[in-house]
């Protein structure tokens, strides 16, 4: 029973990493969303990917990037548009889930963040990624998150 789920994981992560390839794409050359997708379907982790996410998020970040940067905007230090291209898709690929795909746990979108920043980001990117995204949460999913700071804690034996 555990292994669908396992495989659905890795499908979602697939199609995280996948997205970021697009999303970084599409910051550093502007390139069209669809001539991105064509181009990501012909990549060799795309068959491993949940494909619905995967168009949900590039599709999506895509489609409000001024909104997604928006929402950053109150959260990082600087602009936007200086930030490097790998943080700021890994930071619109959160605020897009925090926002929009609420069946995915506000931690799990903070974790797939970070884990996208230790694996393609700068040597402290994944620290940056996770203090913005935290904060980012409080202010999209204000109500899981005090939930879950407010949840009593096992007692340590």
């Amino acid at each position: 029973m555990n292994a669908p789920r396992t495989s659905n994981r890795s499908a979602r992560r697939q199609s995280r990493q996948v997205a970021l390839q697009g999303l970084y794409q599409w910051l550093l050359g502007g390139d069209d969303a669809g001539s991105i997708d064509a181009h990501l379907r012909e990549q060799p982790g795309y068959a491993k990917c949940d494909q619905g996410h995967l168009d949900l998020l590039l599709h999506g970040c895509i489609r409000e990037a001024a909104v997604l940067d928006g929402v950053l905007a109150a959260h990082v230090d600087r602009p936007t548009k200086e930030l490097s291209p790998i943080e700021h898709a890994i930071l619109m690929l959160g605020a897009f889930e925090l926002q929009h795909c609420i069946d995915v746990p506000y931690k799990v979108v903070i974790n797939e963040g970070v884990e996208l920043a230790k694996t393609f980001g700068g040597t402290d990117g994944h620290k940056y990624v996770n203090g913005v995204l935290d904060r980012v949460a409080a202010q999209l999913r204000r109500v899981e998150v005090e939930a879950a700071r407010n949840a009593p804690r096992p007692a340590r034996t």
